[in-house]
């Protein structure tokens, strides 16, 4: 399962960083839309995370690492459309269709994670796949700088290559099986427990904080601060060669420290960086934010491991399927009211998100898990 699924996180989240690097500029430089239309772009997107709770049923009828490998099929299929409707509405009906082969994927890999390794190994498993998404994600930003930097391909043709690709490698994904038929099996009903409300909260409040990390501050880069797509290319690669590195770090830390420390430690610097977003208005200090929040983006993790040492074994696909619509939620509403609010003032979405960021702090320190592993273990 670790191999199979390793394929596939790699594969998809290449290719989503593909596709975000392209979508700004496709969107400015091609299109023409207002931040208030990228705002309602950019919630259609999370409309499918928001129905990710339908993938218990969905389970009814594909087993969860098939559903997988559909998802990830579907999800190069959305991309091969992107560029071939470059209007309002083409980009709204594509975005929905990428998305939801993207989201249903990532509620099954992440229920499959808490399945199959145990509470010491999960940290060290989702860091190590943010190192090695990392990889690909900085050959593609490579790809991508040098395309655009020298040669200038039609965006159509680059969409078209990228969803192929990505359908390829899903298409080859079908014909693995890599199920242990010894896991208890998972509720396939929605399930919804009131011990579990922490979990629900920070999923709430981590979807309205990474909106604005993934819409607003990349739009503001592009549109405020003029950046380019081989700039913009060059950021994302820096940033995942940043995460290449750290990520490990991250997953061990988890686990010497625990949830709580590490959680507390991200909310904190997210209100500076929010705050910092506001009220600095110099491209290369937030260019160095943007790079800050991503490094502390991958502390999220945390928020899962959390939910593996409290819960039912045989909660966690429903679970996973239910946070995962929790934390759209926000995800669904913030990039609209964003995109309003960015009419009035750009600032007003990051002084939120730097509100949203305390509240966050907040609540992670009423979180009570084991802590202290020995390395010795932690490394088994």
């Amino acid at each position: 399962m670790y191999g199979y699924l390793t394929l596939l996180v790699v594969i998809a989240t290449a290719g989503h960083q593909a596709w975000r690097t392209l979508l700004n500029n496709f969107a400015v430089d091609q299109i023409g839309l207002s931040g208030l239309q990228m705002g309602l772009v950019q919630s259609l997107r999370e409309v499918p995370g928001f129905l990710t709770f339908l993938v218990v049923y969905v389970l009814l009828i594909f087993r969860e690492h098939r559903l997988s490998s559909y998802s990830v099929i579907l999800f190069g299929a959305g991309i091969i459309l992107t560029g071939l409707f470059p209007s309002f509405q083409g980009l709204l009906f594509t975005t929905f269709l990428m998305s939801l082969g993207f989201h249903y994927f990532e509620t099954t890999r992440q229920s499959l994670v808490l399945q199959y390794f145990n509470k010491r190994q999960s940290p060290l498993v989702l860091a190590k796949w943010r190192s090695l998404s990392a990889i690909a994600n900085i050959a593609v930003g490579a790809v991508i700088w040098v395309l655009f930097r020298f040669t200038h391909p039609p965006m159509s043709l680059v969409y078209a290559v990228l969803g192929v690709l990505i359908i390829g490698f899903g298409i080859y994904s079908i014909f693995k099986d890599p199920a242990d038929k010894d896991l208890p099996v998972q509720h396939k009903k929605i399930i919804i427990r009131k011990k579990y409300w922490l979990f629900y909260a920070l999923n709430f409040l981590s979807g309205a904080r990474r909106q604005i990390f993934v819409v607003f501050a990349v739009f503001m880069l592009v549109q405020k601060y003029n950046f380019t797509v081989w700039e913009i290319s060059a950021l994302f690669v820096l940033n995942n060669v940043i995460t290449w590195l750290v990520s490990p770090l991250i997953g061990k830390a988890i686990n010497r420290y625990g949830e709580r420390k590490m959680l507390t430690l991200e909310y904190i610097f997210l209100i500076i960086i929010f705050l910092g977003y506001a009220l600095f208005e110099v491209k290369v200090i937030a260019a160095g934010l943007y790079v800050i929040d991503h490094i502390f983006f991958n502390f999220s993790i945390g928020i899962h491991t959390f939910f593996q040492k409290t819960a039912d074994p045989k909660d966690i696909a429903p679970s996973m399927a239910v946070s995962f619509s929790i934390n759209h939620i926000s995800a669904v509403v913030i990039p609209a009211i964003g995109g309003m609010l960015w009419m009035l003032n750009w600032q007003i979405p990051f002084v939120f998100g730097s509100f949203l960021a305390v509240i966050s702090l907040i609540l992670v320190q009423l979180i009570r898990v084991p802590v202290g592993d020995s390395m010795q273990e932690v490394e088994k």
